[in-house]
């Protein structure tokens, strides 16, 4: 009798451990019970912005809602992830988001490691300068001027060796600090994707301060980044982009986030993700 205890108490014991790990396999895929984890950039005005308060606003982070809502997530279900650059890869390939939506543009050496629903937006690489200044017309000009990106910035790069090598480049900590030196004179420009600069730009503390110079340098797919092979909600989240264009929803928020700088984007992309 008291081996037959000792037996059921084993097997319980078996039950409960298989049991906890069921449960605990959610966080292995972005999502936790009936929560999901997403991730977005937490310092990009405009596209994916932690608040002071503590909310979360942007074009990205509207659809990162709007896709979850389609999900089956309403709001107060969505865990916010900090996705910065570096990590987005490892970010999804270790379940620590279901998805993430972050000027995450898709290019051929990232799909070999995650998969990419989408675009939902296309943007260039485009100058910030001041609003009065007229002296930067085309790329060209910038080999007299001081470019200001951050450091390690792939599109300050892209200026400096392809297009004008002859550009002054300052690379700083941040875009607030690039933005700061173009208010006060000290460099002439900054570059980035368009959709970021326009960001930037439709803060109320700059606008009309800077205009973007409307150059297209190169061509930013963004798309939704999820674990590479789950064709099931790629399916999902493509259906829902789908929905938000053509109910509107896709041009309300580009107007609601970018109109401010005067950002003249591009009409919603065909989905190919």
């Amino acid at each position: 009798m008291k081996l037959r205890k000792i037996s059921a108490a084993a097997s319980a014991a078996v039950v409960l451990a298989l049991t906890a790990t069921a449960c605990g396999s959610g966080s292995d895929s972005g999502s936790n019970g009936d929560k999901i984890n997403i991730g977005i950039k937490f310092d990009q005005p405009g596209l994916g912005l932690k608040t002071p308060d503590g909310t979360y606003a942007g074009f990205d982070v509207d659809v990162a809602r709007y896709v979850a809502k389609e999900l089956g997530f309403a709001e107060e279900k969505i865990n916010w992830k900090q996705a910065p650059s570096a990590e987005r890869e490892n970010m999804i390939k270790n379940g620590d988001v279901k998805f993430i939506v972050g000027t995450y543009s898709i290019t051929e050496k990232r799909l070999k490691e995650v998969d990419f629903a989408g675009p939902y937006f296309v943007t260039h690489q485009d100058l910030l300068v001041r609003a009065d200044d007229n002296s930067i017309t085309k790329v060209e000009d910038l080999n007299s001027k001081k470019l200001c990106s951050v450091t390690g910035s792939t599109s300050a790069q892209n200026v400096k060796d392809k297009l004008a090598p002859k550009a002054d480049l300052q690379q700083l900590g941040g875009y607030s600090e690039c933005l700061t030196g173009l208010e006060n004179k000290a460099v002439d420009a900054l570059t980035t994707d368009a959709s970021i600069l326009a960001g930037y730009a439709s803060q109320k503390e700059h606008q009309g301060k800077f205009k973007l110079a409307g150059l297209s340098l190169s061509d930013e797919n963004y798309g939704i980044g999820l674990k590479k092979g789950d064709a099931d909600l790629k399916g999902k989240i493509n259906k829902a982009l789908e929905k938000m264009v053509s109910d509107g929803t896709w041009d309300k928020l580009v107007k609601q986030h970018f109109g401010p700088s005067g950002y003249k984007n591009d009409p919603a992309p065909k989905i190919t993700g």
